[in-house]
């Protein structure tokens, strides 16, 4: 990606500096990028935080980033609500559209797990501009608002590949932990919409919240699940809580089941008992790279209404660090958006 720096063209933008603590996010005038070949300039209308911005910043990732080590300086930002603003080689018919960016870019076309993240692996959307190849950019014709929008990539993609690749379907019992954040709230909604029985799990004070999405159970954090439930009663178990519970989980699924996971908010490393594994034919999935036709799925289930947004709250872009502070409270349910300065000059 080049930058038109020689003619001045600016941008108000949020750069992570390193790894740390908020003081590591700058409020910044950077150069405003220009599309290359195949690629198109989107000028951010909305975009949704998540865990994973926050993980970068302290550097919880193993080996600094989802890939390599984090290229920073670095505009964060991996969801984008955006409007196409110009290209380079590309169809004309997308210049002034409102898109969303898939957020997880197979570099190396979808036989290969090979992955570019938005806002990880390359600039994102905390800024009021973003570049990306034209081939992300997925139209969007929905009532819904531009911050709505913007609760969809990271959460909604991470979601529909764990439940598309356990093989969730009708009939199916699906366990949810973290269901009230951004990926399990996702998850539900998606679970349900695929006619699962959906058990989750989430702290109290959500529970009538994740009952307006149809859950079918919701239990406390707390709860004794193979108590509550008893052995071998869950088909799928979608987790990206993880810590010390995991192996209690494993003992929910039934012969043949199966368990997937995104993410670890409570603790990476987790004890496991080799032998609840192979003498229940269970399998283990890791979930990172987003099969071919995720993305465009979840576009057509706005668009039918099948979905609805999970919109906490909105802030100004220049608020990112108070906005973190409250994401990692876990108070809410669904996802905190940030909104950029208005643009006067699209182009």
């Amino acid at each position: 990606m080049q930058t038109d720096s020689a003619r001045g063209d600016l941008m108000t933008a949020i750069v992570t500096t390193g790894h740390g603590g908020y003081d590591k996010l700058l409020v910044c005038e950077v150069p405003k990028p220009v599309p290359g070949p195949g690629e198109v300039l989107v000028r951010v209308l909305a975009a949704g935080m998540n865990n994973t911005e926050i993980n970068t910043r302290v550097g919880w990732y193993r080996d600094g980033g989802w890939n390599d080590a984090t290229p920073f300086p670095l505009i964060q930002g991996t969801d984008c609500c955006g409007l196409v603003c110009a290209g380079a080689g590309i169809d004309e018919s997308l210049v002034g559209r409102r898109v969303l960016i898939r957020s997880c870019m197979r570099v190396d076309g979808f036989s290969s797990m090979q992955t570019r993240w938005l806002g990880s692996d390359m600039d994102g959307a905390f800024a009021q501009f973003v570049v990306v190849p034209a081939s992300e950019v997925f139209v969007v014709d929905c009532e819904w608002s531009d911050a709505e929008l913007a609760t969809i990539p990271c959460a909604y993609g991470t979601a529909e590949n764990m439940i598309a690749r356990a093989g969730v379907g009708r009939g199916s019992t699906v366990l949810i932990t973290g269901a009230s954040g951004g990926v399990g709230s996702a998850a539900v909604q998606l679970a349900t919409r695929r006619g699962a029985r959906v058990i989750g799990v989430a702290s109290r004070a959500k529970h009538d919240q994740l009952r307006e999405l149809g859950i079918d159970q919701v239990y406390g954090r707390d709860a004794d699940l193979v108590v509550a439930l008893g052995r071998h009663s869950v088909d799928v178990v979608i987790d990206n809580v993880a810590g010390d519970g995991f192996g209690r989980l494993l003992d929910l699924l039934v012969r043949g089941g199966t368990y997937v996971s995104s993410g670890a908010i409570a603790g990476p490393v987790v004890e496991l008992d080799l032998r609840t594994m192979y003498l229940n034919d269970l399998t283990l999935l890791g979930s990172t790279a987003w099969d071919e036709d995720v993305f465009a799925n979840l576009v057509s289930y706005i668009e039918a209404g099948d979905i609805r947004p999970l919109l906490a709250e909105s802030f100004p872009l220049e608020q990112i660090a108070a906005a973190q502070q409250r994401f990692v409270e876990k108070g809410h349910v669904g996802k905190f958006v940030l909104v950029p300065p208005a643009v006067h000059d699209q182009a």
